[in-house]
C-alpha cells in the first residue's frame, strides 16, 4: 500500500534554529528511499525552500510540494503546477482598505515575488522569507485583470498579533473574501476562501490514486488543522497549539526533540528495518 507523509515546516519539521535536524533528515531520506511520498507543506513559494528539498533529496520525477497553504501543488523537479488557486486584485481591495483603516502593513504575493505595499507601518515579512524577490509598491500599481495572487500577509510584532487577529475576525468583509490563518507568531495570512493545505493534498493524493487514509500529516499551528483532521493519521507536535492538539489523532515530541523522526521511526519500523 502506498503511503504519503505531509510535513509542515516552522515549529514542526524545523527546530527553533529553522533547521532540519540530522535525525529528521536521515529518517525522512530513509522512508523516501523506501517508497513513501514525502511532501513539504508550507505557505512559502518553492524557491524559498529549495535548499530544504535538496537537503532531503526530494528531487525525483514524482516529488511534489504543497505551497502557499494549499494554493499550489508544484513538481519539485520540473516546477510545473499540478494544481493552482489564487486571488485577483479585486479580491484584495477589501484587505487594502482594512490595513489602511488600521494603519497596518501589507505584503501581497503572486507565485514568484512579494509586493511590499506602501502603508503606514513597515512590514516584518521581508526579514522572515528568503529566496524570493521583494519590491516596494503602491497598491494602485498592482497588476489587475486575470493576474493571480497566491495570498496576502500582515506581518507585525507578535505582541500586536492578538489585536490584529481580533480586528480581522470582526470585519465581515474580510470573512466574506478570505480564509485567515496565523502561520507564525508574527504572520497572519489571507488566502482564497475555503483554501487550506488539505485542498492541495487532496489533488496530490488523487494524482497518485491515493486517499487521505494513506496520509500521515505533521503540524503545529492553525494553518495545519484541516490537513491533520483530514489525514488518516494527524500528528501534532508537543509544542503545537491547544486547538490543534484537540483535533489531532496523535501527539509526538516537540520540534526541538526530533518529534517527526521519533514518530516515523515508530510507525514505519518494519519499512525502515
Amino acid at each position: 500500500m502506498q503511503q504519503m507523509i505531509a510535513l509542515d515546516l516552522d515549529n514542526t519539521l524545523f527546530n527553533s534554529a529553522k533547521e532540519i535536524s540530522p535525525r529528521n533528515e536521515r529518517t525522512l531520506k530513509r522512508v523516501h528511499q523506501a517508497g513513501v511520498k514525502v511532501v513539504l507543506c508550507t505557505g512559502r513559494p518553492i524557491n524559498a525552500i529549495r535548499n530544504y528539498l535538496d537537503q532531503l533529496e526530494l528531487n525525483q520525477a514524482e516529488d511534489y510540494t504543497i505551497n502557499f497553504n494549499g494554493g499550489l501543488v508544484t513538481n519539485n523537479q520540473t516546477g510545473e503546477f499540478l494544481f493552482q488557486k489564487g486571488l485577483v486584485k479585486s479580491d484584495l481591495d477589501v484587505l487594502y482598505e482594512f490595513v489602511m483603516a488600521h494603519q497596518l502593513p501589507l505584503d501581497v504575493l503572486d507565485f514568484d515575488k512579494v509586493y511590499e505595499i506602501k502603508t503606514e507601518q513597515k512590514s516584518l515579512y521581508g526579514a522572515t522569507v528568503k529566496g524570493i524577490d521583494f519590491t516596494n509598491d503602491d497598491y494602485q500599481d498592482l497588476p489587475a485583470g486575470d493576474k493571480l495572487y497566491s495570498k496576502a500577509v500582515i506581518a507585525v510584532d507578535p505582541a500586536q498579533m492578538a489585536q490584529v487577529k481580533a480586528l480581522a475576525r470582526d470585519d465581515t468583509q474580510i470573512g466574506q473574501h478570505f480564509t485567515v490563518v496565523q502561520s507564525q507568531p508574527h504572520i497572519l495570512e489571507f488566502i482564497p476562501l475555503g483554501l487550506n493545505k488539505a485542498v492541495g493534498l487532496q489533488h496530490l493524493l488523487e494524482h497518485f490514486e491515493m486517499t487521505f487514509a494513506d496520509l500521515t500529516a505533521f503540524g503545529d499551528a492553525d494553518n495545519d488543522k484541516e490537513m491533520l483532521a483530514a489525514a488518516g493519521d494527524g500528528v501534532v507536535m508537543a509544542n503545537g497549539l491547544p486547538a490543534v492538539k484537540a483535533i489531532a489523532d496523535h501527539e509526538t515530541l516537540s520540534n526541538d526533540e526530533d518529534g517527526v523522526a521519533v514518530y516515523i521511526e515508530n510507525k514505519f519500523v518494519t519499512l525502515l528495518q
